[in-house]
């Protein structure tokens, strides 16, 4: 049982480098874009202009600016960064939780309710997955582009199914895993996602 949970968690671990990596270039993205636009701004400034005109004009045309698309690339892949962490969340016990009430409770009592909780996740994140698969049929159907850069709209929410579909699959685990624990009064993993 442990050997698969830490397969498990090696994949969901895989997803959230993929998450991070794709964020790390959208953050970039986003600073070079902004970049532009503030040096496209200095270079057609009357100041720019009255002091090299040929110049500032030249680096204008150039490309010295926003990054076309840019908030087409930002809205789609911060979608799917949100949807790739998830698992990896998921499956190390990585959500907030407050423990005020539960820790007066008996062992076998919050084992009860972590599965509930897990079980619920569940319930939550295979619906997300369900309601994005029809939202992607639509969207294919529909043969909707973006805006500036013309790429289908599908296109984003095919990257962001395939992290829900992670993510659904780790709420599934994680709640038979919970069920195992509660009903043999075994810990497999501790509160926090470590092996106990």
């Amino acid at each position: 049982m442990l050997r698969l949970h830490l397969t498990v968690v090696r994949l969901a671990r895989g997803f959230a480098v993929i998450g991070g990596t794709v964020l790390s270039v959208l953050v970039l993205i986003t600073c070079l874009s902004i970049a532009g636009r503030a040096l496209n701004g200095a270079l057609a400034s009357d100041l720019a202009m009255s002091i090299a005109p040929g110049l500032a004009q030249g680096l204008i045309d150039a490309g010295i600016g926003a990054i076309p698309g840019d908030f087409e690339l930002v809205e789609a892949g911060m979608a799917f960064c949100i949807f790739a962490f998830l698992p990896f969340c998921q499956v190390t016990a990585g959500h907030a939780s407050v423990d005020v009430f539960t820790d007066a409770l008996p062992m076998r009592a919050k084992r009860g309710l972590i599965f509930l909780t897990e079980t619920l996740f569940a319930v939550v994140l295979v619906t997300i997955a369900v309601q994005l698969y029809a939202a992607l049929e639509r969207n294919m159907q529909s043969g909707q582009t973006t805006m500036l850069l013309q790429f289908p709209i599908w296109w984003s929410y095919a990257a962001s199914l395939a992290g829900a579909a992670a993510a659904a699959a780790a709420g599934v685990y994680m709640a038979l895993l919970r069920l195992y624990e509660a009903t043999t009064g075994h810990a497999v993993i501790g509160a926090a996602g470590r092996p106990a």
